[in-house]
This record gives C-alpha cells, sequence and structure tokens, in this order.
C-alpha cells in the first residue's frame, strides 16, 4: 500500500513538472517602431524549451527564418541570434511596405504563436508656403497656404510671426490620405496694413520623427503704402539764441523720395544759421523771426503726407532753465487765488444779508432802548406781543 501511495506522488511531481514545462513554453514578443529607411529588430523569446525550433513569418504569411535558416530570400533580412531561447533578425532599410503584424511561432503540439506589428513612421517632406504674391497692397487680403507632404502619421503644422505663435488666428487644416502617407494643408488668412511690411511668417512642420529639429518654412511680407510722416524736435522750450532741430521721420514702401521743408506755406529763407541735411532742419542760433508754422512733405507713387510744427521762440530771460515747473507752480497759484476770491465772495454776501438784518431789529427797538442790543431785544418783543395779541382777537 505503501509503495503503491510513494509511485502515485512521483507520477504526480514528475506530471506537474511537464504541464509547468509546457505552461513555459510560449514566445514572448513586443511591438516594434521605426523610421524609413532604419533597421528594425524583431525578438522572440521562450523561458522554458525543450529544443523546439522557433520561426518568424512576415506579414504576408512567408516564413523568414526557421531556427537558424534563411527561408525568405531578402538581402535586407538577416540573423542576429538563434537559440532554442530566443530567434533575433533584422530588417534593413524598412520601407512602409515592410509595414505590418509578424508571427513568431514556437513548434509544440500545439503551435504556439505570438504576434508582433512592426510601424514605420515616415519623416515628413520639407514644407512649402504658398499662394503668396509680393509686394501686396496695405489693406489687402491674403491667404498663405503651408503644405507639408509624405508624412506618417501626419503631421502638425503651427504658425508663427515673429518667432511668437499666432494663436488668436484659426488656421484651416486638412490631411489627406495618399497611400500610406499623408499631406497636410494649413491656410492663413488675414487683411495686411503697413505694420505687416518686413515682418516674417513662419509655418513649423512638427512631426514625431523629428523630434527636437521641425522643419520649417518661412515668408517676409512686403506691403506697399503710402507715406507717413511725423516731426520730432530736439528741445520742447526752444529759446532765442538757442539751438534746435526739427527732424522728419518718414516711412513708406516704396521709400519716400527725399522730404521737402517749407514755412508759412513758402520757402525756407536764406539764412546761414538755418541748415537743411536730408530729413533735418537745424537752427544754429534761434531768433523770434523764426516764429512760424514748418511743414515736411514726402511722396511715392502711392501717395503723400505731411506734418507740421508750430515754432515759438521763449526769451530766455523770461523762461529760466525749469520753466515747466514754474509754469505748473503759476498754475497752482492761480487755481488756489481763484478759490480764495469766490469763498471771499460768498462769506461777504453772507455776513453782509446778517448785518441788514440785525439793523432792522434794532431800528425797531431803537427808541425806548439805550443801546443796540436792548433795541433789538426790545424789537423782537414788540414782534412777540403783536403775534400774541392778535392770536386773543
Amino acid at each position: 500500500m505503501m509503495v503503491k501511495q510513494h509511485m502515485f506522488l512521483t507520477l504526480c511531481s514528475l506530471l506537474g513538472i511537464a504541464l509547468k514545462g509546457a505552461q513555459g513554453q510560449f514566445p514572448l514578443v513586443q511591438n516594434v517602431t521605426v523610421l524609413e529607411g532604419s533597421v528594425a529588430l524583431m525578438t522572440c523569446r521562450v523561458e522554458n524549451n525543450d529544443d523546439t525550433s522557433l520561426q518568424w513569418g512576415n506579414p504576408a504569411q512567408q516564413t523568414l527564418y526557421f531556427g537558424d535558416k534563411k527561408a525568405l530570400r531578402d538581402s535586407r533580412i538577416n540573423l542576429v541570434r538563434a537559440t532554442y531561447h530566443e530567434l533575433t533578425i533584422s530588417i534593413s532599410e524598412v520601407t512602409l511596405h515592410d509595414e505590418g503584424e509578424y508571427t513568431c511561432s514556437l513548434f509544440t503540439y500545439p503551435i504556439r504563436t505570438a504576434k508582433a506589428y512592426l510601424t514605420v513612421h515616415r519623416v515628413p517632406d520639407e514644407p512649402q508656403i504658398l499662394g503668396l504674391n509680393k509686394p501686396v497692397m496695405e489693406g489687402d487680403e491674403v491667404t498663405m497656404t503651408c503644405e507639408s507632404s509624405g508624412s506618417k502619421p501626419a503631421a502638425d503644422i503651427r504658425w508663427f510671426r515673429n518667432g511668437q505663435e499666432i494663436s488668436e488666428i484659426k488656421s484651416l487644416k486638412e490631411v489627406d490620405l495618399s497611400g500610406k502617407t499623408y499631406t497636410v494643408r494649413s491656410s492663413l488668412k488675414m487683411q495686411v496694413n503697413q505694420d505687416d511690411d518686413g515682418i516674417s511668417y513662419t509655418c513649423q512642420v512638427d512631426h514625431v520623427s523629428l523630434a527636437t529639429q521641425p522643419h520649417l518654412a518661412t515668408e517676409v511680407l512686403q506691403v506697399q503704402y503710402a507715406p507717413r510722416v511725423e516731426i520730432k524736435y530736439s528741445q520742447p522750450f526752444p529759446q532765442e539764441g538757442g539751438l534746435l532741430k526739427l527732424e522728419c521721420v518718414s516711412r513708406g514702401n516704396p521709400v519716400p523720395d527725399p522730404v521737402l521743408w517749407t514755412k508759412d506755406g513758402g520757402e525756407l529763407p536764406d539764412l546761414e544759421r538755418m541748415i537743411v541735411e536730408g530729413a533735418e532742419l537745424t537752427f544754429i542760433a534761434l531768433n523770434k523771426t523764426d516764429n512760424g508754422t514748418y511743414r515736411c512733405e514726402a511722396s511715392n507713387n502711392l501717395g503723400t503726407d505731411h506734418d507740421e510744427y508750430k515754432l515759438f521762440v521763449y526769451d530766455p530771460n523770461a523762461l529760466g532753465p525749469h520753466n515747466t515747473d514754474h509754469a505748473l507752480i503759476g498754475g497752482v497759484v492761480a487755481v488756489v487765488a481763484f478759490v480764495t476770491l469766490c469763498l471771499i465772495i460768498v462769506l461777504g454776501r453772507y455776513f453782509a444779508r446778517h448785518k441788514g438784518t440785525y439793523l432792522t431789529n434794532e431800528a425797531k427797538g431803537a427808541d425806548d432802548a439805550p443801546d443796540a442790543d436792548t433795541a433789538i431785544i426790545n424789537a423782537e418783543g414788540n414782534h412777540a406781543s403783536e403775534e400774541k395779541k392778535e392770536y386773543f382777537i
């Protein structure tokens, strides 16, 4: 009886070991992602193997390797490692056509298989900005379209204005499937003005294959507009005998012609102390005869613009170096004097009115009173008596 029991336990132990070995005979694989043109490594492992062969097959169900034996004539496919516990192969110069589900088979009974998916990414082509005709006119509506083809998966497109991403402008994005790759388009629409002249607009193509080096395409806008003119001066309070510079700043595309200076609607006086150099008008030693309206005018083929400066030459004896502070203090003093005068008038009228009432009351009681106060009391008393008398009647 003891012998039979011992044999039974031994058989159970052997069966358990066999089952454990069979359960461990499963091929283990991982999905692989590579870039087009690179090398893909396909690895299949088995933890417990009783000298059973491993096999790799491609998505078309063709055997690539059976153990260390090559089955498919493809120079791109080579053996890396072949043991009873591992079968690793390499696929060089991977193309999009290599993408798909690969199968690793362990030839036990029954055959056990594991599937690994090979994903192939493709770098997008360099982007192009289409639809921009140079130059454009101020006020025109411009549409720039950025296009990038050949990406897998589909790329993303972003727009930048002088390096700052454009977030408030929504771009239209279209993704077209073409075979195994994608073409991505993004359109940027806007109405241009003079501030857009010389501004660079960049289309950036982001893709998982580009990492930190996205593809870029840049266009610099050329916006034509009529001149804009502004006169800048060197002194806010020009003084007699002093120096003054007037600069005529003109902007325009095309660049405006040389500026024209005039005074009071006519030509500038021919004075040695008045020098014109390009856009600058310089007064060497100011004189009160220089007072007047100076006009600067600039033109191009799109129009003309001007600005004016009214010159008033101050007397240096009347206007010190702290003229601005003096003017401010003078203004404050004037306001204080005006408020004080108003208070005096209001108080004067108030006291005059009360003085009149005092004199009237004094007159009513003055006949029988020795002084003014008694007269007022008598007057008030008479008034009360009269009211009391009238009440009893």
